[in-house]
């Protein structure tokens, strides 16, 4: 492959909802473009983007995949991107390295929500958007319905370049109003018949040839001028207008494609080459300085690795964008990231499993290599006096999580190992040691995205795991005043043990004024305050601890003791064991022993007194509640509002956007546990959500003391 610079080289995100053929279209590129000589199926398990047993077993494209195609001398790097909610990382991941994104429409279904939420994204990143109808050939395919529904979600953005002569099994003819041509196909497809418009299609071609110049005409100034005089522009200023309105995503072309027979493919392909936006259109990446980068060959070299792969007999092959510079075989490069040096000992280009090595690569191109020594997904290399860093790419918050752990406990240390891998591959794959919960919990996108994970770790790793129930990070609070004294005496034969703490401790909220008197049981404690430390606690919330001993009933350097003696407690909570927090203590009174007292000696003292003032104060449990919303078609709002009230959920509002409704609610992250799947066999697979931590709250009293028993039992089951 010869070197392509970077006005002529156009990166693309391939993306779609589950199902809408974008892994079929691929092929059909590939086997256009003249890179593969056969065409594969996901039926038949042979297609270059889903190469991974994994995506072989359950046929959906689970990680993204790097190919690229020459035409019209332009180089294509395409990235196809999993379908599936529970796989976003992958499309969120392309569209960051990508200028163009190209949303397939499942011809069967119209936009769905996985096509919408996918479009969202695009949104947020600026990244122009090209639509393509496929799966023309259904039966079931509505090609009007589907523009319909296209304009009252997209608006007039939306504007077609085609529009086809029939849908269903009978398809093999489309109508281009760009070009004003028809386009027809044999059985086999691939290369069309190019003919004059039928006389019969010539006015509905003419009305959406006129939508389309003026769509395009709107984006620059003297097109539209040009436009107003003539009432029509040439085939090359509607190119010009329709890029202009692409890189300012005031423009969605709309396309039609068959990619299961290859028609309409070099159609589109041709689009590409001659219209999308080059690297060097789009706006300038920043470094994590703020400061420009442009796509510049003649720059130092920045390489940033956006994706791992971990394959059979190979290992790690690491896959890169040229943010500037070039980069050849041999160069020597800094990581910005862990500061070791690394030597780029070959590069290729890829399509799938197949690498092709190529002898550079310039700004704005992508490509791959292997056998790193310590380049992880994210990192940043630099050629020297270039100090360059990475971090645009941010993911979704977790949706399901599961406790795993090793059937055969002598794997724990290989488990944690396979996953550290595996997370290089899916950054959306969270793993988390729960020192709390006492628990390793595996956070994912999805019911399926955790059950991908575990179908790799015991059929490619070879470790048989097993998921559980997450433990719930449960908080402990009170809501009362309390005091409490304890005296911890101990008499062994030589020097004894002894302290004496006397405490209050009342609910801590942010900004309350500090104590100057208490009245408990119609006795009056003034306090008299010596100092104040309030400790943020790494669980959330506070601990405020007060001084308030006169007369030198205790040391001072006693107090550290007490204090660490409070924090115990603190960290094992009276109800459940869990964390507590936002709680006052004040420490007024006590005795020493001028030879048995120690430091041992008041830290058991306050443990004690604080976990007898703890119990007396009104405890309450808290648990977390989040932030969720839901998106999800009109005609499942009901049910999916039964399942929420049922979950104890908290509705908090209702919208609609873009052709679904959008559902606000508050719930707690116990009743998330199965969302997920609910929420998945309610919709059909149709509805998706995103959560966020909220807050803690108090838990209902019935709920409460079923967790009581629960812990109960579990420290009776212990003993």
């Amino acid at each position: 492959m010869r070197v392509y610079q970077t006005n002529e080289i156009k990166n693309i995100a391939l993306l779609g909802s589950a199902g809408s053929g974008k892994t079929t279209l691929a092929e059909a590129m590939l086997y256009e473009s003249g890179v593969i000589k056969r065409r594969g199926t996901i039926e038949a398990k042979n297609t270059v983007c889903d190469y991974f047993p994994v995506e072989q077993e359950y046929g959906y494209s689970v990680f993204s995949t790097v190919f690229n195609v020459e035409w019209n001398n332009k180089k294509l790097n395409i990235i196809d991107c999993p379908g599936s909610d529970d796989f976003v990382g992958g499309a969120i991941t392309a569209l960051n390295v990508t200028d163009q994104a190209l949303v397939l429409i499942n011809g069967q279904y119209g936009p769905e929500v996985g096509t919408q939420n996918l479009f969202r994204y695009t949104d947020k990143l600026k990244k122009p958007v090209i639509f393509l109808v496929n799966q023309l050939d259904s039966e079931k395919c509505d090609f009007e319905s589907i523009i319909a529904q296209m304009k009252d979600i997209y608006g007039t953005k939306c504007v077609q370049i085609q529009y086809p002569l029939n849908t269903g099994p009978e398809f093999n003819s489309l109508i281009d109003v760009l070009l004003m041509k028809k386009y027809s196909w044999t059985p086999e497809g691939g290369a069309p018949i190019i003919e004059d418009i039928p006389e019969e299609e010539m006015e509905r071609a003419m009305a959406l040839h006129k939508e389309l110049v003026e769509a395009a005409a709107e984006n620059d100034e003297t097109l539209m001028e040009k436009f107003f005089e003539e009432e029509t522009l040439t085939e090359d200023e509607m190119r010009e207008g329709i890029r202009k309105g692409l890189i300012t995503r005031s423009i969605f072309p709309v396309f039609c494609v068959c990619a299961g027979k290859s028609m309409g493919v070099r159609r589109l392909m041709e689009f590409l080459g001659n219209v999308v936006p080059f690297v060097s259109d789009m706006p300038k990446v920043h470094n994590t300085r703020g400061q420009e980068v442009p796509a510049d060959s003649d720059a130092p070299t920045s390489l940033y690795f956006f994706k791992t792969g971990v394959e059979p007999h190979i290992g790690e092959v690491s896959y890169f964008k040229v943010m500037s510079g070039s980069v050849k075989p041999g160069d020597d490069l800094t990581n910005a990231d862990r500061g070791s040096k690394e030597r780029m000992a070959n590069i290729f280009v890829c399509a799938g499993a197949n690498r092709q090595s190529v002898e550079q690569l310039q700004a704005g191109d992508i490509g791959c290599t292997v056998k790193l020594k310590d380049v992880k997904t994210g990192n940043t290399l630099n050629s020297k006096d270039c100090e360059n860093r990475f971090d645009f790419i941010k993911y979704p918050n977790s949706k399901y999580s599961r406790a795993i752990k090793a059937v055969n406990e002598a794997d724990t240390e290989k488990l944690m190992a396979a996953l550290t891998k595996m997370r290089q591959e899916d950054p959306t794959w969270v793993v988390e040691q729960s020192k709390e919960l006492r628990q390793t919990i595996v956070h994912g996108q999805g019911e399926f995205h955790l059950r991908t994970l575990k179908w790799r770790l015991e059929n490619n790793e070879k470790l048989q795991v097993e998921y559980q129930e997450p433990r719930i990070p449960y908080r402990e609070t009170i809501t009362k005043l309390a005091r409490a004294d304890y005296r911890h005496k101990k008499q062994s034969g030589g020097a004894g043990q002894f302290g004496e703490v006397h405490l209050i401790i009342e609910p801590y909220a942010e900004g309350m004024p500090d104590p100057v008197s208490y009245n408990i049981n119609g006795q009056e404690f003034k306090m008299n305050i010596k100092n104040k430390e309030v400790v943020d606690l790494d669980w959330g919330g506070k601990l405020v601890f007060i001084n308030s001993v006169v007369g030198g009933a205790i040391d001072q350097r006693f107090m550290p003791a007490i204090l660490k003696g409070v924090m115990e407690r603190m960290e094992q909570g009276p109800l459940t064991g869990s964390y507590a927090r936002d709680v006052r203590v004040v420490v007024y009174d006590g005795k020493m022993h001028p030879v048995d007292s120690n430091e041992l000696s008041f830290m058991l003292a306050a443990r004690n007194a604080f976990s007898e003032a703890f119990k007396n104060a009104g405890p309450k449990i808290l648990e977390p509640i989040y932030d969720l919303e839901v998106f999800v078609p009109s005609d499942f709002m009901g049910d999916v509002m039964s399942d929420l009230q049922g979950r104890r959920a908290l509705i908090m509002g209702m919208d609609s956007e873009a052709g679904y409704q959008k559902l606000q609610a508050k719930i707690p992250l116990k009743e998330l546990s199965n969302y997920s799947i609910s929420l998945s066999s309610i919709t059909g697979g149709r509805a998706s959500f995103t959560t966020k931590f909220a807050s803690y709250e108090l838990v209902p009293n019935d709920i409460q003391q079923e967790l009581i028993k629960v812990h109960e039992a579990e420290i009776d089951g212990k003993e």
